[in-house]
């Protein structure tokens, strides 16, 4: 056995005849067991349009209980655009615009006061730079 399938690790994992055909695996063909859960794959696989109700199309496998009733099961569809979903993005973009104006306000109320001191800066400069003018003149006249 173990001289029989040398491990080539240059061309790949080996192969042999046997290993083709498994009883079971891949002789025999057996349907798909579950379809497709995400809203757009349903979509695609019925060719359904954006006005058509997925839920309706959603594949469903039929299951015996250990009493012997039967019933369909059925996924939860993921990505399917609901009513709450519509309303949550609204109210999401509508926080959105009152952060974007409060933010707009703030800006402007702070620009205004950061222009209003820098204004009186710019008056208290030249208040002290006209007395110190004034002291200058005053001493220099005087001398003469």
């Amino acid at each position: 056995m173990r001289n029989e399938y040398p491990l080539n690790r240059e061309h790949g994992p080996c192969c042999s005849p046997k290993l083709f055909v498994l009883s079971g695996l891949t002789d025999e063909s057996k349907p798909v067991r579950l379809g497709p859960k995400r809203a757009t794959k349903i979509r695609k696989l019925f060719n359904l349009g954006e006005d058509e109700d997925v839920k309706k199309f959603v594949v469903r496998r039929s299951v015996t209980t250990k009493g012997g009733k039967e019933y369909k099961k059925a996924p939860k569809i993921q990505r399917l655009v609901t009513p709450l979903q519509i309303h949550r993005k609204k109210y999401r973009e509508g926080l959105k615009t009152k952060r974007a104006e409060k933010n707009k306000k703030e800006q402007a109320s702070y620009l205004a006061l950061v222009g209003q001191r820098a204004k009186e800066a710019k008056e208290r400069r030249h208040e002290l730079l006209m007395k110190r003018r004034s002291s200058h003149g005053s001493t220099h006249s005087a001398g003469k």
